[in-house]
């Protein structure tokens, strides 16, 4: 398993916060984003090497109705 940069553990933090605002699952997200439960979890947890990709963020953009620069830090890490 390979290290998660900030970058990333940033992004992953923002999704999962976003998906709680709007009190979905992660099975629920997972259905709207097209993928397996499994990922949206290996993704949330520390112990896997699932990440989002730009796709990934583009449509979480608009499964919750904002740009895909919402998840992303203002400056770099």
């Amino acid at each position: 398993m390979g290290e998660v940069t900030q970058i990333e553990q940033y992004v992953i933090d923002r999704v999962r916060e976003k998906r709680k605002e709007h009190g979905i699952t992660q099975l629920e997200l997972a259905i709207a984003l097209n993928v397996s439960e499994g990922f949206i979890g290996s993704v949330e947890s520390r112990k896997f090497d699932d990440k989002y990709n730009l796709r990934h963020l583009n449509e979480l953009a608009k499964i919750f109705n904002c740009s895909p620069k919402d998840f992303l830090p203002i400056v770099p890490l």
